[in-house]
């Protein structure tokens, strides 16, 4: 497809970049994608699509994700053409949004909300279902959470990131925070991201993926570094190598915000950390947030005046695309992302749409 700045691109091809340029260039590039929510569209070294059209799918997109199918099961087109031709597909139940007395412990709920991230399933199909966006501002998100719980459709470990601060919001005693991992296997790098909580000094994550012990993980863990350290002992059995650990600051318990999640507000590049130093910066991270929030700057914030003229990012609609202050990050090693996949595993493929 012909691209604006066509002379340029044929410069660039008569002289091409150095090795170093571009490698800064990609490394650019990647950052980007990032920055917009799109670092996991390759699965494991194979391409996966992001429904952008909202719900219900359109026609395009419908096919698409059938041809993509037949590309990537173990069965190939013959497991599309048996569902698509089957004429009494059973019912898929749709599960129940959970709800809670006063009195609930939140341990008991964050079980709860566990559970109904894994009713919805891992969505293996290779399509994502809901496009987001992690630019859009926290009430924009929010209201594509309430469309997750709405259409009941299997999930990606972004979208389960957000249904979590979603389904938590009305927790307040409970910090909420995104993890981040880049992981080396088999000369490819993977990528994957879970909520992490805090209640009461204590450490869990909610989440999904394929793996079970890569998901959900109980407030038990005394330090952030224990929470994290646990997740390196759960990708070695993988045979996973953690290459890098991404850490946001606690996302506000104000649906209604029209702030960003910040995503990496520290950046840990473990080839550039010994096994001490990364415990310290974890554990500096985990100290910049108790800190953030015993200023008042971070949850449970107040309720904010939404002004007339500011609304909610709907479906359909463009969203803005701001990009968060690089200021106050504090990386350690390289500050920009490399490229990004996702784990392959058929086990217990499953489709349902």
């Amino acid at each position: 497809m012909p691209m604006p700045g066509g002379g340029g691109a044929a410069a660039a091809a008569r002289h091409p970049p150095s090795g170093e340029a571009a490698a800064a260039a990609a490394a650019r590039d990647e950052e980007q994608q990032e920055e917009e929510g799109e670092e996991d569209l390759r699965d494991g070294g194979v391409p996966f699509f992001v429904n952008r059209g909202g719900l219900p799918v359109d026609e395009p997109t419908w096919e698409r994700m059938w041809r993509h199918v037949g590309r990537i099961h173990p069965e190939g087109e013959r497991v599309a053409q048996r569902i698509r031709g089957a004429a009494d597909l059973p019912k898929i139940p749709i599960p129940s949004v959970p709800a809670f007395q006063p009195s609930t412990p939140i341990p008991e709920r964050l079980e709860a909300v566990q559970r109904y991230i894994r009713e919805l399933q891992y969505n293996h199909t290779g399509t994502q279902f809901f496009e987001i966006k992690k630019s859009r501002p926290l009430t924009g998100l929010m209201d594509l959470a309430k469309e997750m719980t709405k259409e009941a459709l299997p999930i990606k470990c972004l979208e389960a990131v957000i249904l979590g601060i979603y389904l938590t919001n009305n927790m307040t005693t409970l910090d909420r925070f995104p993890i981040s991992f880049k992981t080396h296997f088999s000369g490819n790098y993977f990528r994957h991201i879970v909520l992490g909580v805090n209640f009461g000094g204590r450490y869990g994550a909610l989440g999904i993926s394929r793996r079970e012990e890569l998901m959900y993980k109980a407030p038990v863990f005394r330090t952030l570094s224990e929470l994290i350290f646990d997740f390196e002992e759960a990708y070695r059995r993988c045979w996973h190598t953690l290459k890098k650990v991404k850490l946001g600051h606690c996302v506000s318990h104000d649906p209604h915000s029209v702030e960003q999640i910040e995503w990496k507000h520290s950046i840990l590049d473990l080839d550039k950390l010994t096994r001490e130093d990364f415990r310290k910066e974890l554990e500096r991270h985990a100290r910049d947030m108790r800190l953030k929030i015993g200023k008042g700057t971070g949850p449970p914030s107040p309720t904010k005046d939404r002004k007339k003229d500011v609304s909610s990012p709907q479906r359909g609609q463009a969203s803005p695309h701001r990009r968060n202050s690089r200021g106050d990050r504090r990386p350690s090693g390289e500050k920009k992302p490399a490229d990004s996949k996702a784990m392959p595993d058929l086990n217990g493929y499953q489709i349902r749409v």
